[in-house]
């Protein structure tokens, strides 16, 4: 069985990207980046993928008349370029309902904070004003509906005292890093089952000890 391919779609500077990119460079890992296709044409990640001798593509946004338009040419690279799953990271588009529904179970985001709250932008400033004692990401299954698809991986990062956004971000980022991955992973293994709403993982033992923020 060859390696689950894949395709990232960035607008920015990429660091979950290169997450990617770092984990696909290990020869077990499952699966290989084919294309990275950017809507922006001096998107810094379209140098990381070059530096790592992945494919690159700029489709411009601008250039269409229609989100549906721009989805369709979308459509077309990622299936010419032979992707069986598609990223977004750090894609600054929404998608359209054709787009989604045509690659239904197919296209991961990843988004920060623990989904279902804090859906949308600027999630570390209302995460703090909020007051939650537990951060976080997720990576999900992209839906329709903004930032409301079935959860694959998530990782809680605690609210320290004397939290801002600039140093809680920092910590979350930390975290996207290395969870990104581990759903490629898994889905690349065939672990990943997904029933109406609930996704399971085959094999998965999770950790049985509770995190409890602030500590005893």
């Amino acid at each position: 069985m060859g390696k689950l391919k894949v395709a990232v779609l960035i607008s920015g500077r990429g660091s979950n990207l290169q997450a990617l990119l770092d984990a696909c460079a290990s020869p077990g890992f499952p699966a290989r980046i084919v294309r990275v296709i950017s809507n922006v044409a001096d998107a810094f990640g379209l140098e990381r993928a070059k530096r790592a001798g992945v494919a690159t593509q700029v489709i411009d946004h601008k250039a269409f008349p229609s989100r549906e338009a721009f989805d369709a040419a979308l459509d077309e690279a990622i299936r010419t370029a032979g992707a069986e799953l598609v990223c977004l990271a750090g894609f600054m588009r929404l998608l359209s309902p054709g787009f989604t529904e045509a690659w239904r179970g197919r296209v991961l985001n990843i988004h920060p904070a623990l989904l279902p709250s804090f859906k949308g932008l600027h999630t570390h400033q209302r995460a703090l004003e909020a007051g939650v004692k537990l951060h976080g990401c997720s990576v999900h299954f992209v839906t329709p509906d903004l930032d409301d698809g079935p959860l694959i991986v998530q990782a809680a990062v605690p609210v320290l005292e004397g939290d801002d956004e600039d140093s809680l971000s920092k910590r979350v980022l930390a975290a996207e890093h290395r969870i990104y991955p581990l759903a490629v992973k898994l889905i690349g293994e065939g672990r990943v089952r997904l029933e109406g709403r609930v996704v399971h993982i085959d094999g998965a033992a999770g950790n049985p000890a509770a995190l409890l923020n602030p500590a005893d």
